[in-house]
């Protein structure tokens, strides 16, 4: 017999929007509790975008920086000598006096010298004369004025090394920041000293940076000169010997080290080997990847946390409105619209922080990119997802509870409150 309609089970019906507002309503009434579950979220997605965003500018920067110098560097070596070279000694470089010269007579040249380690193993350097030897891991280098140019220093304070005292062979050093701190240098005001083997040499400058050469950054720097009267003719080594270190226009560099042999020595041009810079390519592979994968990591642990602390806070949530469970149970609410419910507000929860993290690693981005004066770069398949991936989070985070809160049994629900 069928049932009168007056007495027929109504359908519970549960619509998107009514959900939607009943997860708001849920989630505002405890305000404090749901900003501080969003935490986690907003710095694992925020770290998540800003790490990518980073990562691509410093690349784009790092790539320029690298592609500029190589396209602009050429380094000439002395080939060493084997024949009528009595053992022990050191025969004079196959580098001109005037190498400076006739480097910069090539056109394409914007700075060019030669350099080399001097000789006799790791120097004595000290503050006083009779000091400590305060030099470990220091090396000292002997450069021409165009070297030296080449190199390219960030001077701090003082002048580089000039014509005058190549020629007159002064006792000058030029320190880098490294050296400096090492041996007490901080101001050239007074003309402080430091001695090399018991020598004084008048401080003339400071660089905290080089663009080519990159050892002469723990390294004091005396002119060559001075060197050759001291210490002798560089040692005959590949790794010890005198090199050319030439800085050139962009798109030059190559007619530049075909000329170089010719003009340092048209009488011998195969006494030097034109040798291209390293290629950096790998080396900022390996950089990238391991940066990369280092603060992905992070971002992942406050990912983690972050939905840690959104399956936390829907439990909780569950545990104290088991009465309002029982009662929504009870007036017709299926498990489905009850678990539905507590999963949208932990999927709010997450969308939420999505959209504020990645919000917060864009400005990231482009503040770090306008401080150092970059170009941003943030990759549209990296950045516009980040609002989805917390979407997802929440969405996992909430399953457990939704699950509990359907399976509370109406009557039990009731009896607790």
């Amino acid at each position: 017999m069928p049932r009168p309609a007056a007495l027929r089970e109504l359908p519970s019906r549960l619509g998107a929007r009514d959900l939607l507002s009943e997860a708001l309503t849920g989630l505002l009434q405890r305000p404090g509790r749901s900003a501080l579950t969003l935490l986690g979220t907003v710095l694992g997605i925020g770290a998540f975008v800003a790490v990518l965003g980073l990562t691509a500018t410093a690349t784009g920067q790092i790539g320029e920086r690298f592609s500029l110098t190589k396209a602009t560097t050429v380094t000439v070596t002395d080939r060493p000598r084997t024949d009528g070279v009595a053992p022990g000694s050191n025969p004079p470089s196959d580098f001109p006096a005037d190498a400076d010269r006739r480097i910069a007579a090539i056109d394409g040249v914007r700075a060019g010298g030669v350099w080399w380690p001097v000789p006799g193993g790791a120097p004595r350097l000290s503050r006083r004369p009779d000091g400590p030897d305060e030099g470990a891991g220091l090396s000292v280098l002997a450069a021409t004025p165009g070297a030296v140019a080449a190199m390219e220093p960030a001077l701090t304070a003082g002048v580089g090394l000039d014509e005058f005292v190549q020629r007159t062979a002064q006792p000058v050093v030029l320190l880098s920041e490294a050296a400096a701190k090492r041996l007490g240098v901080s101001r050239l005001d007074a003309r402080p000293a430091v001695f090399i083997d018991r020598v004084p040499y008048t401080v003339v400058g400071i660089f905290a940076d080089v663009r080519r050469q990159p050892g002469a950054l723990l390294s004091l720097v005396i002119p060559a000169s001075t060197a050759l009267e001291r210490y002798g003719n560089p040692v005959p080594q590949p790794d010890r010997g005198a090199q050319a270190l030439v800085a050139t226009r962009i798109g030059a560099a190559t007619v530049v080290a075909a000329q170089l042999p010719l003009a340092l020595r048209p009488d011998a041009p195969a006494a030097f080997t034109v040798v291209p810079p390293p290629d950096p390519h790998s080396l900022q592979d390996t950089v990238t990847s391991d940066l990369t994968g280092l603060f992905l990591a992070l971002a992942g642990i406050c990912l983690l946390v972050g939905a840690v602390g959104i399956a936390n806070t829907t439990l909780v949530a569950v545990l104290e409105r088991t009465g309002e469970i029982g009662l929504r149970r009870s007036l017709g609410a299926r498990t489905g619209h009850v678990a539905a419910q507590f999963l949208t507000e932990s999927t709010v929860l997450g969308t939420l922080g999505g959209l504020i993290g990645t919000g917060l690693g864009v400005l990231t981005v482009l503040g770090v990119a306008a401080a150092r004066d970059w170009t941003a770069v943030l990759q549209p398949a990296a950045t516009l997802p980040a609002p989805l991936i917390g979407t997802v989070v929440g969405l996992l985070a909430g399953l457990y509870p939704a699950l509990r809160a359907a399976r509370t049994d109406p009557l039990q629900a009731l009896r607790s409150t």
